[in-house]
């Protein structure tokens, strides 16, 4: 974050000194930048003019009751608070047609929920659900403050009764069946290295009826099998065509589950992955 909000304003600088007044960036990905108004061409977002302020904000996960258990109804509210003097948060800007993304998965990684809480009059997010077995539960939220960035907090949530245990992963790069379509999957390099940037690429088959799902041409959450590791991303590199480009560069020695999901003739379709991921030697 530090190298790329230098960049920015090393960009703005040269800006000012060529002449150019402004420079909008894009606040989910400033490497994309342009002397005028308008929305980034990668991800679809307004562009914003200087450089915004990447503070942290707060967010409190209420769950109800707090004492879940597995397949019973259950409510979870997200409060947001700003991250100078801790006031509620009540305004927000839409990202892919949604105030709040959030994507929920089970320890054993199993269990993969993408979905978006309803927006409350005092500016909470309210999502009703029921946890389909005991154990822990990662949480992932997605949002867009008014006049901030994008904020991505992972949360945990128990549903007791389970066993704690890290999933055993194996390699997994099989073409998969979804819902209306197949899914290709290859990584550049084939063997992906911790801290490098990985070219993770997708083929769709059939590619006829490809459509944007939430403003994007794909959606991502990588997954470390520990946990810990959360990552939600956007293809780096999609046309509407069937060859779909991602770009992560995954932080630790571990075996990571990747989902993708994709929307063809009005169904979103979801694939998911097994990337090991060494040191370099």
């Amino acid at each position: 974050m530090r190298t790329a909000a230098c960049a920015c304003l090393l960009w703005l600088l040269l800006g000012l000194l060529w002449g150019q007044e402004t420079v909008w960036v894009c606040p989910m990905d400033p490497d994309v930048r342009s002397n005028q108004a308008g929305v980034c061409p990668r991800c679809g977002m307004k562009l914003t003019s200087g450089i915004p302020d990447r503070a942290e904000y707060h967010m409190d996960l209420v769950t109800t009751p707090k004492v879940l258990k597995a397949n019973q109804p259950a409510r979870m509210e997200f409060f947001i608070h700003d991250p100078w003097k801790d006031r509620p948060v009540t305004n927000f800007q839409v990202v892919h047609e949604k105030l709040f993304h959030m994507f929920v998965i089970s320890q054993d990684l199993e269990y993969f929920v993408h979905d978006h809480p309803i927006f409350q009059p005092d500016g909470s997010f309210r999502y009703d659900t029921e946890f389909p077995k005991p154990g822990m539960y990662r949480v992932l939220a997605d949002f867009y403050p008014d006049g901030a960035t994008p904020q991505l907090i992972a949360k945990t949530v128990i549903v007791p009764g389970g066993k704690l245990e890290v999933p055993t992963l194996q390699r997994d790069y099989a073409t998969k069946t979804a819902q209306n379509m197949q899914v290709e999957f290859r990584t550049e390099p084939p063997q992906p290295i911790v801290g490098m940037k990985t070219q993770l690429h997708f083929h769709i088959s059939p590619g006829d009826g490809f459509e944007k799902y939430l403003g994007a041409w794909g959606h991502m959450l990588v997954a470390s099998d520990d946990s810990i590791d959360l990552i939600h991303t956007h293809p780096f590199i999609a046309d509407g065509g069937p060859d779909i480009q991602f770009n992560v560069t995954f932080p630790r020695t571990r075996t990571y589950r990747v989902w993708v999901q994709f929307q063809r003739q009005g169904v979103v379709n979801t694939a998911r992955f097994d990337v090991p991921v060494q040191e370099l030697k």
